[in-house]
């Protein structure tokens, strides 16, 4: 997976300085989450991977997926893609374009597991704690998991606090054993 990200890199970053300097990150985000969609899709990825067709060949199968005709600049960003045999990196693209609009507007996507719903009043208190820390607008989103018995898990990209029962139990049970 390393490795596709690296490759995908230097094209969603050219599309991305592209996106910004005409002002259409927004409809250049959307339009790549598609388009990674349906790369990632098992069907579309075996055309892609299918070394009887042509480059152009694939380029077009994969833009008759698209049910509204693409703007020209999304065409041709395909056609670069299908030329360099980089189509199946759609969803990296994608997800890195995605990272760099983050970045630009200085969000951050937080993924909350909790062991009980937690209250308008406690998201907000933790968005906000977080929101001071880390210099950014948190874009919050909660989900129960009971198996953590108690506190929550945070994750953002790498970054992963564990502040569940479930996971002190685990350490204690992990120094305990050694």
């Amino acid at each position: 997976m390393a490795e596709l990200t690296t490759l995908a890199r230097p094209y969603a970053k050219a599309v991305f300085d592209a996106a910004k300097d005409h002002d259409s990150v927004d409809a250049w985000d959307q339009a790549l989450a598609f388009a990674g969609q349906v790369a990632a899709d098992k069907e579309i990825r075996r055309i892609l991977n299918n070394p009887g067709l042509s480059e152009q060949r694939k380029a077009e199968l994969f833009v008759d997926c698209f049910e509204q005709a693409l703007p020209e600049a999304l065409r041709n960003f395909l056609l670069i893609l299908a030329e360099n045999k980089r189509l199946v990196l759609l969803p990296e693209v994608s997800a890195l374009f995605t990272l760099f609009r983050a970045d630009l507007e200085r969000t951050v996507r937080l993924e909350v597991s909790s062991a009980f719903e937690m209250t308008e009043e406690q998201q907000k208190k933790l968005v906000d704690a977080l929101s001071r820390k880390l210099e950014r607008k948190i874009d919050l989103e909660t989900s129960v998991d009971q198996s953590l018995i108690g506190g929550a898990i945070v994750r953002t990209g790498d970054l992963v606090i564990d502040a569940s029962v479930r996971g002190k139990l685990a350490k204690m049970a992990k120094a305990l054993g050694s």
